[in-house]
């Protein structure tokens, strides 16, 4: 267990995580990698932190670009899914590879149900010059087989007043997978006045 799981933790038949899989076989190591030889390091999940997430939002990394893990943009906001929907396919959208595009109110308050869909497709626009993934922000989630730079359940949501819900259009917003951190960059008396 490498000191990561609590192997006394009881489990549904009424046994403990380590007695139900103490002598459990390893049939593939080319699918299941040795815990000090993963198939990559810093994979996963990363819980992210910062003025935008104060309450944590998640990256997954290996799923992500690499250059894109340490960005600084322009917010492109979009309100809710409709709003995206309505407006990402418009040649006129103000938007290029360095913007960041931010979905708001599609977390579980906002948006019941809870549709995956915080993976946004990219503008047309981009993807006909070959742009393959952009830093995406919102409160919802995705599937988990989807790929790119999003970043996921922005918390507190912005239907429950979290600060996603005070970005605006030309906002520019910090990614810091290493240090864990997202930052939207407007002084703390701006947003209170929002």
């Amino acid at each position: 267990a490498n000191g990561l799981l609590h192997k006394d933790a009881l489990t549904v038949n009424g046994k403990s995580l380590w007695e139900n899989n103490k002598n459990a076989p390893c049939w593939n190591r080319d699918v299941i990698f040795p815990f000090k030889k993963p198939f990559k390091k810093n994979s996963g999940i990363a819980v992210l932190r910062g003025n935008l997430c104060p309450d944590g939002a998640i990256i997954k990394p290996s799923a992500a670009t690499p250059k894109l893990m340490k960005h600084r943009g322009r917010a492109v906001v979009f309100e809710n899914i409709e709003d995206f929907h309505k407006r990402i396919d418009d040649p006129k959208l103000a938007i290029d590879k360095n913007c960041v595009m931010v979905l708001k109110n599609c977390g579980p308050k906002g948006y019941p149900g809870m549709a995956e869909v915080g993976n946004m497709p990219l503008p047309p626009k981009l993807l006909k010059r070959g742009i393959t993934d952009m830093v995406r922000v919102s409160d919802a989630r995705m599937s988990g087989t989807a790929y790119g730079t999003v970043v996921l359940h922005v918390a507190p949501e912005a239907a429950a007043g979290g600060a996603l819900a005070l970005v605006e259009n030309g906002d520019i917003i910090e990614l810091d997978v290493a240090k864990r951190r997202l930052e939207l960059l407007v002084p703390e008396e701006e947003l209170a006045q929002r």
